[in-house]
């Protein structure tokens, strides 16, 4: 199974530059100085050098060896504004439009990743997803076969054997009605990020309905977009639509689905709507036993990962893991 051990010793094999967008935040300064301790990940903190440095020295973290990039000193700010109004050139951006929208911390720190400063980023402890996301779409765009961005939430119920449960839930956070083909492109990149977690991936579409057992639009959208996804992925394990006990109970997949490959072992859930993706994985966090860790943002051309605002130092220090082993 994927640990967060095996990520700590690829990023020592391949050492990351992580971007933090509140560089000034308690708790992205406690996570900081526990990646700077372990040598692995170095951090770059945005906001201005003595703000940064007073921030950390008066909740008492150590933060020497991290870089601090105060947008308003940057020497590379020109260049950084040609860049930003080339990208944004069909939406008649102009220098003096860029110099304003580049003194915000997502939208700088997205353009570090651009310029190759910083490997991937790590935003959003204080404003929202959209404001992660927004910044993400216009500047670092989406991967040449995708037509959105989406994302998943990885769930890990802890074993005393070691053997942790893992599965993949999506899409739980940005995309609200996902239509068919949306569907499909979440599934795929849902997929690919499960792996990464040493999920061996077996895929459900998740409905009120089980082959038909319920009728409506919602479930015909399920059962169009798993037959597609099933086309797209054939080496993968796909099936539905499904409800989910029969997604993950055995004796009820014998019931009512015997002949599924994926029924009663669904371990990567697509959910038909952001309701039901939300609620189902918080249900999962909360009631569950599982920790959870996303929302992971699938579809980019690089690594840009979004916090919770409710989120704390450790839950930081994990997605600055994730974040970086991704990129």
């Amino acid at each position: 199974m994927y640990t967060f051990g095996t990520m700590i010793h690829q990023l020592k094999e391949n050492p990351k530059t992580i971007v933090f967008t509140e560089g000034t935040d308690a708790r992205i300064l406690e996570a900081a100085s526990r990646l700077l301790a372990g040598n692995f990940l170095t951090p770059i903190l945005l906001g201005s050098k003595e703000a940064v440095e007073e921030a950390a020295e008066t909740e008492g973290y150590n933060i020497r060896g991290a870089q601090i990039i105060d947008p308003e000193k940057f020497d590379r700010f020109e260049e950084m504004v040609e860049l930003f109004c080339e990208i944004r050139k069909s939406k008649g951006m102009t220098p003096e439009q860029a110099r304003k929208i580049l003194k915000s911390g997502n939208y700088f720190g997205t353009m570090l990743v651009k310029m190759g400063i910083g490997d991937c980023l790590l935003g959003g402890a204080t404003y929202s997803t959209a404001d992660t996301v927004r910044p993400a779409l216009q500047i670092i765009k989406t991967k040449p076969d995708n037509k959105i961005v989406s994302s998943c939430f990885i769930l890990v119920r802890p074993s005393a054997t070691g053997d942790n449960e893992v599965l993949a839930m999506a899409d739980c956070a940005i995309n609200i009605k996902p239509t068919e083909d949306e569907l499909v492109e979440i599934c795929g990149e849902t997929v690919a990020c499960a792996k990464v977690f040493g999920v061996d991936p077996k895929v459900a579409f998740l409905s009120y309905s089980t082959f038909g057992s319920g009728s409506g639009e919602d479930v015909d959208k399920m059962h169009n977009a798993c037959a597609k996804a099933k086309e797209r992925y054939k080496d993968i394990p796909i099936d539905g639509e499904l409800q989910f006990d029969a997604a993950v109970s055995p004796t009820v997949a014998r019931t009512k689905c015997p002949d599924s490959p994926v029924a009663g072992y669904a371990n990567t859930f697509i959910f038909p709507d952001i309701n039901a993706g939300n609620i189902g994985y918080k249900i999962a966090q909360r009631m569950g036993g599982f920790e959870a860790y996303g929302p992971i943002l699938l579809g980019l051309n690089a690594q840009i990962n979004d916090l919770s605002r409710g989120c704390n130092a450790l839950e930081v220090y994990s997605m600055a893991i994730i974040t970086a082993a991704l990129a």
